[in-house]
């Protein structure tokens, strides 16, 4: 019971930290603060994939579906820093 408890305390707070890091995204001073907060926002939308696998108890599932989002999120950056390394930064 305390397990289920841990998960779903830490699943709370993981989602605030994500609609914490959406206002940097939205309202930050410059690109790199936006990629940052967009960066922050895919490795906690991946420890929370695997947070609600453990409190569903079907971990196996959730760890493979949080691996094929992490391979997404990563080829995901590269391009948008390849994008924004050749068009240069005109935020900041």
């Amino acid at each position: 019971m305390a397990v289920e408890t841990f998960f779903l305390a830490m699943i709370i707070s993981l989602i605030i930290v994500i609609v914490m890091m959406l206002f940097r995204v939205f309202k930050g001073p410059s690109i790199y603060d936006r990629l940052n907060g967009l960066g922050v926002i895919g490795v906690d939308a991946i420890l929370l994939l695997v947070l609600i696998g453990f409190y569903n108890k079907r971990e196996a599932m959730f760890v493979d579906i949080s691996l094929a989002y992490a391979i997404l999120g990563f080829i995901s950056m590269v391009v948008l820093a390849k994008y924004i390394g050749e068009k240069g930064d005109t935020d900041a």
